[in-house]
């Protein structure tokens, strides 16, 4: 049978906040990882505002949208038990800072697999298991204070 595969763009978030990163906590697969809050685009949103909306949904934070940190672009051929389609996806992580407060408190449309939320302290980042390898090396240079520079990262 063959599925159909559709591009879908998102926008993510690297939400910094005193000395730490905010991270959605996911069961993926049978598995406990982590992934950079954010989600998909809708027709006609820009993807600032697709950003600021999904991370208010999926954690009740807001936060102020500052610089273009990646495009990652990858594809699945494997759809999974969650979606009966396959993704050509296109993510665009931006830079982030809390606005108001950064309680913890839960967002209200969160993600079906989203287990909980963690602030992760910035030196644990590179060694945190449960996040994907392509972003722990890209947010290396957090640690020390300094900005990524800007890369295009391909599955």
């Amino acid at each position: 049978m063959t599925v159909p595969t559709r591009i879908r763009t998102s926008a993510k978030a690297v939400v910094l906040h005193e000395g730490s990163v905010l991270l959605t906590r996911n069961l993926w697969n049978g598995r406990e990882c982590h992934f950079l809050p954010g989600g998909g685009q809708e027709t006609g949103e820009l993807l600032p505002d697709a950003l600021r909306r999904e991370v208010h949904e999926e954690t009740g934070l807001s936060v102020r949208v500052g610089p273009l940190l990646w495009v990652l672009e990858g594809w699945t051929e494997d759809p999974g038990v969650l979606t009966s389609e396959n993704f050509h996806r296109v993510e665009v992580v931006f830079l982030c800072t809390v606005e108001g407060s950064a309680e913890l408190v839960g967002g209200t449309e969160q993600d079906i697999d989203q287990i909980g939320l963690d602030w992760v302290p910035l030196e644990k980042i590179t060694s945190l298991g449960t996040l994907s390898p392509r972003y722990r090396a890209h947010m290396a240079p957090l640690v020390s204070g300094a900005v990524p520079r800007a890369a295009y990262l391909e599955r």
